[in-house]
């Protein structure tokens, strides 16, 4: 078998499940509707699946929660560190911010959306890519947004800059998608590190990361990586350029 390390385009997957059934009807999902992802491996219980993992290193474990003895999170805190990504397949919601918090990649709902499993499909593809590991990123934070269906773990890198819309946010994301979410800005002021994330003006918040460039004219804004302008106020604009500096200065 192709060593996955080495296949940027696939990914090794075990499934985790004391339920026969759980595991057996992923298996079958991931492998008609996702040929990025190859099984190479299921467990039913997190003493084989231990075993499994540390003997074939995949990219990629789906790990249920609730199983008997020993539960999804026990698995977890068997590994100093993770050298592999988590996605957490239940069909119980309300384990959602102990997930992020463990370290998983995303989150899914029993029964299984087929297109929410390819969003994540997409995610881990472009993780393994940037040779993510789960843990050991001490820069990328993970954040909890509510969608129709329950909630999306996302990565806080992902996010160019945010937009107020009332009590909404526009969240505007790297690969072009942009999000409407049930929070006002000043909600996601308060979550997000203030290292990376600034708020330029009462309508917008901008990811330091993502900045193209910066001009004094027409009151100041700084140009991001996706071709947007983004204002920055008078009053804002010397803290704006000290923390782009200090950023800089750490790189």
């Amino acid at each position: 078998m192709e060593n996955s390390k080495f296949n940027s385009g696939k990914l090794n997957a075990v499934i985790v499940d004391d339920e026969l059934h759980g595991r057996e009807n992923l298996k079958m999902i991931l492998e008609n509707y996702c040929i990025e992802v190859e099984v190479i491996g299921t467990a039913d219980s997190v003493k084989e699946a231990k075993k499994l993992v540390n003997s074939l290193k995949p990219d990629v474990v789906f790990l249920d929660i609730n199983m008997p003895v020993l539960d999804g999170f026990d698995f977890i805190a068997e590994y100093d560190e993770l050298n592999f990504m988590v996605v957490f397949v239940s069909a119980y919601e309300e384990f959602g911010i102990k997930a992020v918090k463990a370290g998983a990649v995303d989150y899914l709902l029993k029964p299984i959306n087929i297109k929410e499993l390819k969003q994540t499909i997409k995610k881990l593809l472009a993780l393994k890519t940037k040779e993510w590991k789960t843990e050991s990123s001490s820069e990328s934070e993970k954040l909890l947004l509510p969608a129709s269906y329950g909630f999306e773990v996302m990565l806080t890198d992902n996010i160019i800059q945010l937009e107020a819309e009332g009590c909404y946010t526009k969240v505007v994301l790297l690969d072009g998608k942009k999000k409407i979410i049930t929070r006002t800005l000043k909600d996601f002021e308060n979550s997000l590190s203030d290292k990376f994330f600034f708020r330029t003006h009462k309508s917008h918040m901008i990811n330091l990361k993502h900045i193209k460039d910066y001009s004094k004219l027409s009151g100041g804004y700084a140009t991001m990586i996706d071709g947007s302008k983004v204002e920055i106020s008078r009053r804002k604009a010397p803290e704006f350029l000290k923390k782009v500096k200090s950023l800089l200065s750490a790189v």
